[in-house]
């Protein structure tokens, strides 16, 4: 069924769209919906959604590669890259109408940047009722780092170290200091965010103080001189979890040094599939309502660092998605959340 024949006649809503490097704006955008008798909808008010410093800028930028146009298309993507199209996967509203059992709850959804949405029940998870609806628009980013944890296969007594402080570094490591016997280590460029590390129950290093002999090393800073160093700290046979988003550059790696003789393995993590591992027991449903449960930490909400309001969005993505942003996570607040 094409777009045409859904469109709703309900008032429109607003949502951002990218429309050129580095420019994006506010627009209407009809609601649709869907025909089909056996689809059950619901119709969310957006309360906030969570801005993806990583894939976003590079949306942003124009700068994803085209062999990667279909690939990274968001679920609830409109558009085509590299422009216009409106983008996002980190939603958090309210049910306003839909399913009895379902209004009034917090959800959780794969969606744009827009205030209100008109989805198929099926493509929203409720939020655990411990978890504040500002700390759920982290659901996303949790989903990739317990994706990661099982790529990397780390279990009770591993050597962790986390190379990248940001928010899926900092999510791996709320989930790594919980497994007993985890040795676990932050390490970042910056060094106010030690404190980031000891609140998550990790040891802190600058990257010249880093030990080396890791069994389990996470890259996370997106950054050349971030993945040589993680190759640089892992012990005899181990293993280096790249979980960064490079788009179009291209990296320079010492693969000609220690990297055969230590046996060292280096893997890609990626949230769009299953890790091997879990595939044939986790459905990508069951995975994001854990990564929901797993929010369940007070300690997270030291990761949202600054929120901005929904109108002000067009202005301020210039100043949030520059490669040199401070803070962590961004917020977006909807007018529903006040």
């Amino acid at each position: 069924m094409d777009a045409e024949t859904r469109r709703s006649d309900r008032q429109p809503a607003r949502a951002l769209y990218y429309v050129a490097p580095q420019q994006a704006v506010l627009r209407q955008t009809a609601l649709l919906t869907d025909h089909d008798p056996d689809v059950t909808q619901i119709r969310l008010l957006t309360l906030f959604t969570g801005l993806s410093r990583g894939t976003e800028r590079l949306v942003f930028e124009g700068k994803l590669p085209q062999s990667e146009w279909h690939r990274m298309r968001a679920p609830h993507q409109e558009g085509d890259f590299p422009f216009p199209v409106k983008y996002g996967y980190a939603a958090v509203g309210v049910v306003e109408s839909g399913p009895e059992a379902l209004v009034g709850k917090t959800v959780f959804g794969l969606f744009p940047h827009q205030d209100q949405i008109l989805a198929r029940a099926e493509d929203v998870v409720p939020v655990p009722a411990r978890v504040p609806p500002r700390r759920a628009v982290l659901a996303a980013n949790m989903e990739t780092a317990l994706n990661g944890v099982w790529d990397a296969g780390v279990t009770a007594g591993h050597n962790v170290l986390i190379v990248g402080a940001g928010v899926v570094g900092a999510l791996l490591a709320a989930i790594l200091s919980r497994m007993p016997g985890v040795s676990l280590g932050l390490v970042d460029v910056r060094p106010e965010r030690a404190g980031l590390a000891q609140t998550l129950g990790a040891d802190f290093f600058a990257p010249d103080d880093v030990p080396g002999g890791a069994d389990v090393v996470f890259h996370t800073s997106a950054s050349e001189a971030g993945l040589r160093l993680a190759l640089n700290c892992a012990g005899f046979e181990g293993r280096i979890v790249e979980m960064s988003w490079f788009g179009d550059r291209s990296v320079s790696l010492p693969l000609g040094e220690a990297f055969h003789s230590q046996r060292l393995q280096l893997i890609s993590s990626q949230v769009g599939h299953v890790a091997p591992s879990h595939r044939a027991r986790w459905s990508h449903r069951r995975r994001l309502e854990k990564a929901l449960a797993l929010l369940d930490d007070p300690r997270l909400d030291a990761l949202i660092t600054e929120e901005v309001a929904f109108d002000d969005l067009p202005h301020e993505l210039p100043r949030l998605l520059a490669p040199d942003a401070p803070g962590l996570a961004t917020v977006i607040r909807y007018p529903q959340a006040s």
